[in-house]
């Protein structure tokens, strides 16, 4: 991830957006709000990211949904949910959420057991609630700047500040120090690939939606990104499902909320 916001910034130095005149305030505003100085340079990457997601991963999730019945990918989201549990208990531990870091727990141990390993969401039919937590969200509430917007393909809306929480989560999650073997390997992707068709196939119907009216689906992602990421930094409710793996990408997935 390092590299690419190395190559982000030598790239973005020849492609940044066009200041607005400052005696526009509107525009001068508008520009602010965006965030985005690389908009030439995340456009490219949104035109890469939209053609494979044409080509690979719409239609791996239209198939994903046509051989799994409801009840099964239902199943697998909350496994995978499930498995998400100690990043998520770090980075609550890590900004001094203890509340939210017993709910975590709870719900770990109550759907490990009576879930069935994560199979069944029992831990909310005890009022145990889930919620999202990443390490892009602890370094915003450790003061650290988000940075310009950046689109990152395949990974989706991001910014340097997620980008390093996506490598701390790496580096929190248990999975990275599992034993080297083929068979662990074996898991580790399964469950990588797993989760990406598991999320693609939730937003079948938004991102659609957003092509079919959006007149700049582009702009239409960055504003759900900016505006969910904030939502997630201040721990407002929002139901979402821990099936990420980061804060990469949460903007689009936070449209099928």
């Amino acid at each position: 991830m390092l590299p690419f916001l190395a190559l982000a910034a030598a790239l973005g130095l020849g492609a940044c957006a066009t200041r607005p005149d400052p005696a526009n305030p509107e525009a001068v505003a508008e520009f602010r709000a965006n965030n985005d100085p690389l908009e030439p340079l995340n456009r490219g990457a949104y035109f890469v990211h939209d053609g494979i997601d044409t080509l690979v991963l719409r239609p791996a999730a239209e198939i994903y949904r046509v051989f799994l019945p409801p009840e099964v990918r239902t199943a697998i989201r909350n496994i995978l949910a499930n498995l998400r549990t100690p990043v998520i208990l770090a980075n609550d531990l890590m900004q001094g959420e203890t509340q939210r870091a017993a709910t975590t727990t709870g719900r770990f141990l109550v759907n490990t057991t009576v879930g069935i390993g994560g199979i069944f969401d029992r831990a909310t039919d005890f009022g145990l609630i889930g919620h999202t937590e990443d390490f892009g969200q602890t370094l915003a509430v450790w003061g650290a700047p988000e940075g310009p917007y950046l689109f990152i393909p395949v990974l989706g809306p991001s910014s340097p500040r997620d980008v390093v929480g996506f490598a701390g989560d790496v580096a929190l999650s248990p999975f990275t120090y599992t034993g080297g073997g083929e068979t662990w390997d074996a898991i580790n992707i399964t469950r990588t690939g797993t989760t990406a068709v598991s999320t693609r196939e939730s937003l079948i119907e938004p991102i659609d939606q957003v092509r079919a009216t959006s007149l700049d689906p582009y702009a239409t992602i960055r504003s759900a990104y900016r505006q969910r990421r904030v939502v997630e930094i201040r721990n407002q409710v929002t139901g979402a499902a821990a099936t990420s793996d980061s804060g990469l990408g949460s903007g689009i997935q936070g449209m099928r909320r």
